[in-house]
């Protein structure tokens, strides 16, 4: 959705590097913000996007008008059932329909072989692979790792809107993942403990205000009571009106 950083950078050096062609689209969707100030508010550079893209070795950058991708008339949605419903689809309404009706237009669009998603959004990776299943989607669709800030913190786009007060608070975000990871390592398989973990970690930081915290089953997203094989740690969480998502894999 554009205002590009090193974690985006990322996934186009890791495109170039697997295939002949790369082509980026960027789309600040009106369709997956269910607060229309968080629309406005979202950070739009496409210049300096286009730099980045160029650098890391993107040869087609599309950045379509909204018009363009929702004409008049336009009525046809796409929507994934049960893995929207908790975590961010339970915070934000309407936000994974957005995210799939855009995807699904995009890679229409492009014809892709391979579409590159960062693991900072585990929720919306699991969706559109979902997706990109049931609707029988030629694209494959690869994960790459979160890219974070030397202190931690996971890169961005919306790291610029905080303030350097909340920007020195966010990497609690890392912190309360990281103490949860600790605890499972050291042994601890009890789910409410391991997100009582967490929240005991954000509750230290006055700056941090919880939507909520998790330990899920990573292929259906359930909570999960005893973690036995696998589990998804993760967050959201606000500072101020900037709202930071992060999320840690088991084991």
């Amino acid at each position: 959705m554009g205002a590009l950083h090193e974690g985006h950078a990322s996934l186009i050096r890791k495109a170039h590097a697997d295939n002949a062609t790369v082509l980026v689209t960027i789309f600040v969707n009106p369709r997956q913000f269910n607060d229309n100030s968080d629309f406005e508010k979202y950070p739009r550079d496409e210049a300096a996007d286009v730099r980045i893209c160029g650098a890391a070795g993107a040869d087609v950058v599309f950045i379509p008008p909204v018009d363009e991708i929702y004409p008049e008339g336009f009525q046809t949605s796409v929507r994934v059932a049960a893995l929207t419903e908790p975590l961010e689809g339970a915070a934000r309404p309407g936000h994974f329909e957005g995210v799939t009706t855009i995807v699904a237009i995009l890679l229409a669009l492009a014809g892709a072989e391979r579409a590159y998603f960062g693991q900072k959004d585990a929720q919306q990776l699991l969706v559109i692979r979902r997706m990109a299943s049931d609707l029988g989607m030629d694209t494959e669709i690869v994960a790459c790792p979160i890219v974070r800030e030397p202190d931690g913190l996971a890169m961005s786009s919306r790291n610029v809107r905080l303030t350097p007060p909340q920007r020195a608070a966010a990497p609690v975000l890392r912190r309360a993942l990281s103490a949860a990871r600790a605890r499972y390592d050291a042994g601890e398989r009890n789910g409410e403990i391991l997100r009582a973990t967490m929240r005991v970690a954000l509750a230290a930081e006055p700056f941090a205000a919880p939507e909520y915290v998790s330990c899920a089953d990573p292929a259906t997203l359930l909570e999960l009571d005893r973690v036995t094989s696998q589990a998804l740690l993760s967050m959201a969480v606000r500072f101020g009106t900037v709202r930071l998502i992060d999320n840690e894999p088991l084991p």
